[in-house]
């Protein structure tokens, strides 16, 4: 520390003339020198106070200095006028890499690419934080630590937040990247933030666009998913601005300002927490868990409190099945007596079965828990850790539950008791504050839910839903259980309501192990247009008839009449499939690149299985979900004088009802 005072006291002159510090420092993650720019509030060298400190990541084909995209002019003055005028400091790591910098279109930073994962950028950020703590006046509680970013950057500001949820406090986001990949080489994961809110729920978070930004249509569905989950601290801003760029930078890190303030930020969650990690190996709030999983998964610790949580895996978000695992170990922090026997009440979800154990702690007041990756839902009892409450069980095994229009129906609704004393008199309301559901039967009740027993009240709680046209639209139910007249804490359940009309498709291909040739849209370029090009696969795994029968795999191809794009006539397309029969499962999902968006998102489609054992004269009725894109350039819209930077990238979904027959 009196190294860095020296080494600061004189550099004094130049951080005057220059409103920075251009610095290095050995990273042990990389095994090499890694630069970085520092902003130094004014008397820094002198005052002897600490600082709060807002890490700022920069974007595609930039690099710590803020200045590819605006030779200087505009990032950096804003950051240097904010930091001269506030007690903050504001630091910009190096995302760069010599093998992912070959042009400045081809200039990705933090290993993000799916081929990647020779660098873990999260391992080096919570090192770079470590080194910054150590080397400057800052400080150190999660409160006074912030993320920020532009595209790629606002991105990792998002998923890095996300990922350390015990080193920042405050998260905000310009323009922020909709999807990359991250977690261990060979077994990579689309991460996309808006499928890991919930991470976020004791962090504050802020995201801003700018209306004429490339890729807003993405910007719009991540600014959708923090708004409906009211347990975010979050705020949105939209600038009036005609290209993908940081706007409004002293209002977002007043922002910060704000979140620095907040004691609420520094205080440790003692229950109803979650956390999502890519990798097999993680802390999260002093949890460990390791896995010997080796494909691709995401890892769920879901609803943590002293008395239980939910600890399950999927394949990929959001809902995907469960991954093959053996072992997933669990450990608990030191939130327990020290060598004290408790019960532990353990839910498979895969199987529905309920068996109960002894766990004891360890020295420390752990627990060491051994299960799999199949999903499970423990409660723990004993001194300190009796559950509160009685646990919501997911809908459906992807826990995303799809409505169907215009129908009565009943709620697949089931309830457990995670705890060894059994719950008497519990009562059940289901309401909702959208108008395009309908409670029909709204109530019910449990005399007794016995210990690490599951109640089914599939057939209790009815509503219908309304749509309209389109794609699947949001809905929430409130659930309100009361328990000998105490109530519990509402819960919220999102669904997805169907279409209303949805038609068949004009024409169907189903590729079981053998070849086709389709006509497919491909895009000219980011000023609008394109043509049809014949693309040749291979999929699926069967006979090769074009009939899915039991035991084969088989993607489904549709024929569109018209595509998003003005130019995209009659052409095919690979099908996200959904269904909620158990003889068809989802086995994987099928990621490619959206051709030229530059944006790393993915279009999503599906490969599925017949189960061997599906009976005869089953039918299964399904909806085939097409992605479609375009670059929308009407060369005439106007940003004020300026005129329309790059075209806007928009894609819609188009479904398609199809019913699977022997």
């Amino acid at each position: 520390m009196w190294l860095a005072f020296l080494l600061l006291s004189a550099t004094a002159p130049l951080l005057a003339a220059r409103p920075y510090l251009d610095r290095t420092h050995h990273s042990t993650v990389f095994g090499e020198e890694r630069h970085y720019r520092i902003f130094l509030p004014p008397g820094y060298a002198t005052s002897g106070r600490r600082y709060p400190v807002i890490y700022y990541f920069h974007g595609h084909s930039d690099r710590y200095t803020l200045e590819a995209y605006d030779h200087g002019q505009d990032t950096v003055p804003k950051i240097a006028r904010f930091v001269a005028s506030h007690p903050v400091i504001v630091v910009a790591p190096d995302g760069y890499l010599a093998r992912d910098y070959r042009a400045f279109y081809d200039g990705t930073p933090y290993d993000v690419r799916r081929e990647g994962g020779d660098f873990d950028f999260g391992a080096y950020f919570a090192e770079f934080v470590h080194y910054i703590d150590n080397s400057y006046r800052t400080l150190t509680t999660r409160r006074y630590r912030a993320t920020s970013g532009l595209s790629m950057g606002g991105f990792m500001s998002l998923y890095l937040s996300s990922r350390y949820p015990d080193l920042v406090g405050s998260a905000s986001a310009f323009n922020p990247g909709p999807e990359f990949y991250v977690g261990e080489k060979g077994r990579r994961s689309l991460w996309r933030p808006k499928d890991h809110v919930p991470t976020h729920e004791r962090t504050m978070i802020r995201l801003i666009r700018a209306s004429g930004d490339y890729i807003s249509q993405y910007h719009e569905e991540t600014r959708t998913a923090y708004a409906i989950d009211g347990a975010v601290p979050f705020e949105f801003r939209q600038d009036e601005y005609h290209r993908h760029w940081a706007t409004s930078i002293a209002e977002t890190f007043s922002f910060h300002l704000r979140a620095f303030a907040n004691p609420a930020l520094d205080q440790h969650p003692s229950s109803g927490w979650n956390y999502a990690s890519a990798y097999r190996d993680f802390n999260a709030n002093g949890y460990r868990l390791t896995a010997d999983i080796g494909e691709p998964a995401i890892l769920y610790l879901s609803d943590v409190t002293p008395g239980g949580f939910l600890v399950q895996s999927r394949r990929w978000a959001p809902d995907g099945p469960s991954a093959a695992c053996s072992q997933l170990d669990v450990t608990t922090p030191g939130i327990y007596r020290a060598r004290t026997t408790y019960r532990l009440v353990d839910l498979n979800l895969s199987s529905r079965e309920a068996k109960q154990s002894d766990i004891v702690s360890d020295s420390a007041g752990r627990l060491h828990l051994r299960t799999d990756c199949g999903g499970h839902q423990f409660g723990i009892n004993g001194p300190g850790a009796e559950p509160r409450y009685i646990v919501l069980l997911p809908f459906t095994g992807s826990d995303v539950l799809r409505l169907p229009p215009a129908t009565d129906l009943y709620l697949p609704l089931r309830i457990f008791n995670p705890s060894t004393h059994p719950r008497k008199n519990v009562e059940i309301e289901l309401k909702s504050d959208y108008p395009t559901i309908r409670v029909l039967q709204p109530k019910t009740s449990v005399a007794s839910l016995a210990p690490g027993a599951v109640a089914d009240l599939s057939d209790r709680l009815q509503l219908r839903a309304t749509a309209g046209a389109g794609d699947f639209a949001h809905a929430r139910l409130l659930l309100q259980m009361n328990r000998d007249s105490q109530p519990e804490p509402v819960r919220n359940m999102d669904v997805l309501i169907q279409p209303e009309d949805v038609p068949p498709p004009l024409e169907i291909s189903v590729l079981d192990g053998r070849t086709a040739s389709f006509p497919v849209f491909h895009q000219a370029g980011n000023q609008g247009g394109g043509s049809s090009v014949v693309r040749t696969v291979t999929e699926g795994r069967g006979n090769g008839n074009g009939v899915l029968e039991p035991g084969e795999q088989a993607t489904i191809w549709v024929r569109v009449k018209q595509g998003l794009d003005p130019f995209d006539k009659g052409n095919w397309r690979r099908a996200k499939v959904y269904g909620d029969s158990p003889w068809l499962a989802e086995v994987a999902d099928i990621e490619e690149d959206k051709q030229r968006e530059w944006t790393s998102a993915q279009s999503r489609t599906s490969l599925v299985e017949l189960n061997p054992l599906t009976p005869k004269g089953t039918s299964i009725p399904l909806i085939l979900d097409c992605e479609g894109w375009s670059f929308f350039f009407t060369p005439d819209v106007r940003f004020g004088e300026q005129p329309l930077y790059q075209a806007f990238q928009i894609h819609n979904h188009q479904l398609f009802r199809w019913t699977w027959n022997p």
